[in-house]
């Protein structure tokens, strides 16, 4: 193995990391956006805080589910059951990120938008920290062909 090959296939565990560190630097925008709106004329530019945030984790399970996690149960099918439960969480986050979505679009009060923003980012942590326990080991020598912004996200 080249050492770019192995730099390639090291690189996923970071690109993982990297897209979560995105998500939640995207996270605190929303939560910023939120605490600093007004509570009688939230500001449009909040709504597209919220979208633009939904948009990107949502993008960021597509493509896990469509391609990372295929690719690592070709090469570890023990890891079935793990990434299963990480599938079961992207559908429950989906919901979140639905509900916060409407919320933002219905213009609730700042206090709302928070409430949706803390389950949300709750849910997130939890379901990253797990994914990143049980998959960054295997993320080191996982061979995918493919660009990280398909696989991970584009944020």
């Amino acid at each position: 193995m080249t050492e770019r090959e192995t730099t390639r296939l090291i690189a996923w565990s970071n690109e993982l990391r990297q897209a979560h560190a995105r998500l939640r630097e995207a996270l605190g925008v929303v939560r910023a956006g939120v605490r600093g709106t007004d509570p009688q004329q939230p500001a449009k530019e909040l709504l597209l805080y919220c979208r633009g945030f939904c948009s990107a984790l949502d993008q960021h399970h597509r493509g896990e589910d469509r391609a990372l996690f295929p690719a690592i149960e070709a090469a570890h099918p023990e890891l079935a059951p793990v990434l299963r439960k990480l599938s079961e969480d992207h559908a429950m986050i989906d919901v979140l990120l639905t509900a916060l979505t409407a919320a933002a679009s219905g213009g609730v009060p700042p206090d709302e938008l928070d409430r949706h923003l803390d389950g949300v980012g709750a849910i997130m942590e939890s379901h990253f920290a797990f994914e990143e326990r049980q998959l960054l080991h295997v993320l080191e020598t996982l061979a995918l062909a493919a660009d990280p912004r398909e696989v991970l996200g584009r944020l």
